[in-house]
C-alpha cells in the first residue's frame, strides 16, 4: 500500500509540473540560451522587438519537415525586421539536425537542444508534440500556438 501511495505522489507531482510549465497564450517568452548551427549561444529573448516565430521540431519528425518548407517560403517573403524565425531542435543527434537544416535550405536562425521531449526548451515550453510553434508579440507575448502559415502572415501584416 505504501508503494502504491509514492508511485500516485510521484505520477501526481510529475503531472503538476508538466501543466504548469506549459507556456499559454498571454504569457512572456522564457529565457532560453541554446547553440546554434554555428555553436554559437544564442538568448531567444534577444529579438524582442519585433514578432518572435519558435519552431520545436526534429529531423526525424516528417510533419515537421514539411512545415519546413513553409517556413522557408515565409521566411524569404517576410520582412525580417518585422518577424525573426527560431527553429529549435530537439534532435539527439546534431549531425542529423545539420544535414536537414542543410537539406531543407533554412537560413533562419537554427537552435538544438539535444535532449528529445526532456530537452530544457521543450519543457519550458510545454512541447508534447512535433511541430509545436508559438508566436510572440514585439514585446515577448505569446500570442498564438499553432498558428497557420496564413495565420502567422495575417498576424505580422
Amino acid at each position: 500500500m505504501k508503494n502504491q501511495l509514492k508511485y500516485f505522489v510521484i505520477l501526481f507531482i510529475s503531472f503538476s509540473i508538466t501543466s504548469t510549465a506549459q507556456i499559454k497564450i498571454g504569457n512572456t517568452m522564457p529565457l532560453i540560451t541554446l547553440k546554434n548551427n554555428t555553436n554559437n549561444e544564442v538568448d531567444i529573448t534577444s529579438f524582442k522587438g519585433k514578432y518572435v516565430l519558435v519552431d520545436f521540431w526534429a529531423s526525424w519528425c516528417a510533419p515537421c519537415r514539411l512545415g519546413n518548407k513553409k517556413l522557408v517560403k515565409i521566411h524569404n517573403e517576410a520582412n525580417t525586421n518585422k518577424i525573426e524565425i527560431i527553429g529549435i531542435s530537439i534532435d539527439t543527434d546534431t549531425n542529423k539536425w545539420l544535414k536537414a537544416i542543410e537539406k531543407d535550405k533554412i537560413k533562419f536562425t537554427q537552435l538544438i537542444d539535444p535532449n528529445g521531449f526532456d530537452a530544457k526548451a521543450a519543457l519550458l515550453f510545454g512541447v508534447d508534440e512535433l511541430p509545436s510553434k508559438y508566436l510572440f508579440n514585439p514585446e515577448g507575448i505569446l500570442i498564438a500556438k499553432n498558428p497557420s502559415a496564413e495565420e502567422i502572415i495575417k498576424l505580422i501584416k
